[in-house]
């Protein structure tokens, strides 16, 4: 048992370091594409993320950043999930079962981030984001923080939050084992996670597709859904937070 905790925590450091590293290449990212100074492939990517006209360099290269993003912000709220994962493991394992639940979680939502990326290039190519950080138009963002407050509010929104808030229950539910199993686990939970957050990343746009400061709000606001005390405020305190900010900005663009 011993030996299983020393490789739970080294699996636990590895998605732990695959995040700080994320981090860490999306900022110096971001800083590249504000000066547009320096030189090798991250300026070569900077270039390509301005000339949307270049599709198949563009849509690889935010292909990439967005798949960057999604396990940067998403690695620290599937953590609680993988603690409990442990847990309810029927007999002793390695940690491999863990992993791949991970694996599974961020496949789903690098699925979406392919997505992400095939819109900011039609956004980008008519013209509908600009600026070093890529963002929308004050109008589009009000629009964006709107949308996103009311989806707050949803019923879907939280049915979807009640399974990424209820570890046991959906491990009981959807219980497989293995390798294999644990991996479509991680995918079930993704799609929950993503019909729960997918218009939270929308926000994004509004704020900023290369904008750090933006990724690490939501980021913050998703893991704060899912380890604070339950109530109906975790959801609706941020969607008043959201709507007052889009009637603001909608005021002031207006």
């Amino acid at each position: 048992m011993r030996l299983q905790t020393v490789q739970y925590t080294l699996a636990w450091a590895a998605l732990v370091l695959l995040a700080v590293l994320a981090w860490w290449f999306l900022m110096v990212s971001a800083a590249t594409m504000a000066s547009m100074r320096g030189a090798g492939p991250l300026l070569t990517m900077a270039e390509i993320m301005m000339t949307p006209g270049r599709a198949l360099p563009y849509l690889a290269t935010a292909a990439a950043m967005w798949v960057t993003m999604m396990i940067a912000m998403m690695t620290p709220a599937v953590l609680p999930m993988l603690q409990v994962f442990r847990g309810l493991e029927r007999v002793p394992t390695s940690p491999l079962n863990a992993l791949c639940f991970a694996a599974g979680y961020l496949a789903c939502w690098s699925a979406f981030a392919l997505v992400a990326s095939v819109v900011q290039w039609w956004l980008h190519g008519h013209g509908l984001l600009g600026g070093a950080v890529l963002a929308t138009s004050r109008t589009a963002a009000a629009a964006i923080l709107l949308a996103a407050g009311l989806w707050q509010l949803t019923p879907l929104k939280s049915a979807c939050l009640a399974h990424c808030r209820g570890p046991l229950g959906f491990f009981m539910a959807h219980w497989r084992a293995g390798p294999g199993g644990a991996f479509v686990m991680g995918l079930q939970h993704g799609l929950f996670c993503l019909g729960c957050c997918w218009l939270l990343m929308v926000l994004m746009f509004a704020g900023g597709a290369m904008s750090v400061p933006t990724m690490a709000a939501i980021s913050a606001l998703i893991l704060a859904e899912r380890v604070l005390p339950a109530g109906p405020w975790v959801a609706r305190i941020p969607a008043l937070a959201l709507i007052v900010l889009g009637c603001a900005l909608a005021a002031v663009a207006g």
